[in-house]
């Protein structure tokens, strides 16, 4: 009865509709990021200054991983709606929304205006993902100590009397 409990709170502030948008927001991203980056950009890229040139190589490479956190960490909330994957499984660490770095604004303002956009709109996306992984965690009841000292008691009145 606890688990309903907690499936509705996260259903209250995780919607499968919000899942869907973040997604969709998510994917229509990453293919702007790759044609950016890949195709459009590398005049750009080249017409840079060489520090500030693997600047946007590694510029490049936190968009990519921040939207590949990102679809990771929605597609778990996909398996968890779809009953896929217990409520309480997606919210284990490894489930969780996977670290990427922040980008240094005095790298990003030497880059192209599009690559600025794209870094910006990642960083952006990543933000209210992020809030959202974390409003989860809030949601975990706290442990007990008095319980898991009820636990402890009863599983040593029951290995001595079995013992």
């Amino acid at each position: 009865m606890n688990e309903s409990n907690d499936d509705r709170t996260q259903e209250a502030r995780i919607t499968p509709r919000l899942i869907d948008s973040l997604y969709t927001e998510s994917m229509i991203l990453a293919d702007e990021a790759r044609a950016y980056f890949d195709e459009a950009g590398r005049d750009d890229r080249q017409s840079l200054e060489p520090f500030a040139r693997v600047g946007f190589a590694c510029e490049s490479l936190k968009v990519t991983t921040r939207i590949m956190h990102i679809v990771a960490w929605l597609l778990t909330q996909r398996a968890v709606e779809s009953g896929e994957i217990h409520s309480k499984d997606g919210r284990r660490p490894e489930r969780r929304l996977g670290h990427a770095n922040d980008s240094d604004p005095l790298v990003v303002e030497q880059l192209p205006e599009a690559a600025q956009r794209l870094i910006n709109a990642s960083a952006d996306l990543y933000s209210r993902v992020q809030r959202l992984d974390e409003g989860q965690m809030l949601d975990e009841p706290v442990p007990s100590p008095a319980r898991a000292l009820m636990g402890r008691l009863e599983r040593d009145f029951i290995w001595n009397r079995n013992g």
